[in-house]
Formats: structure tokens, C-alpha cells, sequence
């Protein structure tokens, strides 16, 4: 069982002179699902090498048991140094792709047509795609196999208006995760403000928050077992 995590590699959180990144919960709860039920996990990013770390995903209060395990564990942290570059990885070695969140998707893996590609091939082939939190925004431009947006008509999730609020980056961020899927055609549902929502539609798992990943991966696994 082969799983491919693509994390982004855009680190400017808009124009606030901030720094954003991939959120670690999204990175290391499923992270530990996978390996722990088996898998071999790839980790990926559009330019390869050390992704950019959210810093706000590292404070004390945002770690959690598997943020700890996966800082203390050095074949994990080697992983996240050396991503493979995203151009680099065939959708056709792995059985399932996983994207964590955290702002920076919205940015780079949003736009990026190497992702773009490597998702509807996934999905056209017959093999699931999980994404989390904001990961969900990666599907803006992403085709079925009818050609129609693939979130159409779709059961999915993702980070809502109101927790994009409750951050205060309604405008900051390029778009809210919640009005493209609804854009898109897809049925959008949500759960409580940072409670656990994950919504399956045959290949397609989202998780709407960081609370969500581990669900959101376990959902993943059950595709594939």
C-alpha cells in the first residue's frame, strides 16, 4: 500500500508579512495512520525539499500527541526535508494521494496544473484522493472525468466561512474554501467550529479542519483495504 502526501510550498500568508505553510496536525495524524496501518508514505511538494512550516500549527497550543511523535521522529523529519518534487511523481505508484492543509495550498497547490493533473489521473484511474481543511481548495480547478468540476455534485467538506472568520484571514486569503466548493457544484456540509466533519463521495474524502485529519485518513484506509 502506497500513499502520496502533497504538501504546498508557498510560505506568504497574502500581504500580511506573515509566514503560513502546512498546518503539522494535517501532516503528522495522518502521517501516523498510514505507517502505522502499514503503508509506505511518500511525501511530495511542488518545489521539493523542506516544506514551509505554518508557525502558528507549532505553538503549544496546536500540538497535539502526533505532533510531538512526529517531531521526535527522525526517518519523519528526513521525510519532510527531502519532499520529492511534485513534477517528479507519477500518480501511477501509488494507490491513494492525501493533502494536508494549512493556508499555503490556496496559493501554489490551488494553481499548480502538476497537481491539477496528478489528481484527476488519480480519480480516473479508480484510486481515492483525501484532502483536509484548506486541501480542499486544491480541487478549484480540477476536472472529472465528464469534464464537469470533480467536486459536482459531490458530498464534501472543508474549512468553513465561519472558521475562516473565527481566524480573522477572511481577507487575507485568495478564496474561502466553502463558496468555491459551493461554486463548484458541490454539496458542502460542515460540522461545529473545529469538531471532526469528514464527508466520503466515492473517491473523494474531505475533512473540513485540523480535527479532522486522523478521521479524514482513517476514511482514506478504508477505501483501500
Amino acid at each position: 500500500m502506497k500513499i502520496l502526501l502533497v504538501l504546498t510550498s508557498h510560505d506568504q500568508l497574502g500581504h500580511t508579512g506573515e509566514k503560513t505553510g502546512f498546518w503539522l496536525e494535517e501532516l503528522a495524524a495522518p502521517y501516523y495512520a498510514f505507517v502505522d496501518a502499514g503503508a509506505q508514505v511518500t511525501l511530495a511538494s511542488p518545489q521539493g525539499g523542506q516544506p514551509p512550516l505554518d508557525p502558528k500549527s507549532n505553538e503549544p497550543a496546536f500540538q497535539t500527541d502526533t505532533t510531538r511523535r512526529f517531531e521526535a521522529d527522525a526517518t519523519a523529519v528526513a521525510a519532510l526535508a527531502t519532499t520529492r518534487k511534485l513534477v517528479d511523481v507519477d500518480a501511477a505508484d501509488f494507490d491513494a494521494v492525501f493533502y494536508p492543509g494549512g493556508h499555503g495550498p490556496l496559493w501554489d497547490l490551488a494553481e499548480d496544473r502538476t497537481s491539477i493533473a496528478l489528481i484527476e489521473k488519480t480519480v480516473a484511474s479508480g484510486k481515492p484522493v483525501a484532502l483536509v481543511c484548506h486541501a480542499p481548495g486544491v480541487l478549484r480547478h480540477v476536472k472529472g472525468v465528464d469534464g464537469k468540476p470533480l467536486v459536482n455534485g459531490k458530498a464534501v467538506t472543508g474549512f468553513s466561512n465561519a472558521e475562516e472568520e473565527a481566524v480573522g484571514l477572511t481577507k487575507v486569503v485568495p478564496f474561502l474554501v466553502e463558496d468555491m466548493l459551493k461554486a463548484n457544484g458541490g454539496v458542502y456540509s460542515s460540522g461545529a467550529d473545529w469538531q471532526s466533519h469528514v464527508a466520503v463521495d466515492g473517491l473523494l474524502i474531505t475533512g473540513q479542519n485540523p480535527g479532522s485529519s486522523e478521521a479524514a485518513a482513517h476514511a482514506l484506509l478504508k477505501q483501500l483495504s
